[in-house]
């Protein structure tokens, strides 16, 4: 897999959390075939991504709130 320098170390670290997910799930179920193992990987690190998109989205919408009442504030002051 050929790989830009700067991306290689966040390439790196996502195989080694697939491969700890696969050793966990062969451990936790007693699945030996691969393509079962990577099937159950990839739909949990896509529930993971999910809530963390949700999660972000809510940030951002509370971030967002605070700005406007400060912008308010401000607003009220000046």
């Amino acid at each position: 897999m050929k790989v830009k320098a700067q991306d290689e170390g966040k390439i790196r670290r996502a195989g080694k959390l697939i491969n700890e997910k696969l050793k966990r799930y062969r451990e936790e179920f007693g699945l030996d075939d691969r393509q079962d193992l990577l099937a159950m990987v990839a739909f949990d690190s896509m529930v993971e991504a999910l809530d963390l998109h949700e999660s972000n989205a809510q940030g951002s919408e509370e971030v967002r709130a605070a700005l406007t009442h400060i912008n308010a504030e401000i607003s009220a002051i000046l």
